[in-house]
């Protein structure tokens, strides 16, 4: 007689789903608003913070700096230098929002009167524009309150990353 052999049976896999992790949060899935900070002042200058909001219906990240500068004339044109970026010594964090979440980011402000007006060009502002993060797309956050520099040689803006 010969002898038999049976394949051994192995249970059928089931595919497991892990969750995606989240990606980069949209513009259009977020909202900003910006307030005097509470003890952010310097001598000459003053300190803002801006939030974004997810308003979009999924889970969002934000890594790293925001872009920032002053706009004005009514439309939307940059009034001086774009925000520097302040070091903080270590790479920004991720963070990571859920719907309704938000994260912020710290601006310092120096007053368009530390610099004589012909190296300034003071000029009023209408408010903020801000690239989230790893965006082309730029948001408007009204902020009718500061004197900007129309030259780009007197910079007035420095920016902290994202936080959460």
């Amino acid at each position: 007689m010969a002898p038999t052999t049976s394949a051994a049976s192995t249970p059928a896999s089931t595919p497991t789903s892990t969750p995606a992790a989240p990606t980069r949060c949209a513009t259009s899935e977020l909202a900003g608003s910006v307030a005097q900070s509470a003890g952010g002042g310097t001598a000459g200058g003053y300190g803002l913070t801006i939030t974004l909001v997810n308003t979009g219906a999924r889970e969002c990240t934000l890594t790293g700096y925001p872009g920032v500068s002053f706009v004005g004339d009514g439309n939307g044109t940059q009034i001086g230098a774009a925000a520097r970026r302040t070091s903080t010594g270590t790479p920004p964090s991720v963070v990571r929002l859920l719907p309704g979440g938000t994260a912020t980011a710290a601006v310092q402000v120096t007053e368009a009167g530390n610099y004589d007006a012909a190296t300034c060009e003071p000029s009023p502002v209408d408010g903020f524009r801000v690239y989230p993060p790893d965006n082309t797309a730029a948001l408007f956050i009204s902020y009718p309150n500061a004197t900007g520099c129309r030259s780009p040689q007197a910079p007035l803006l420095t920016v902290g990353p994202m936080s959460g």
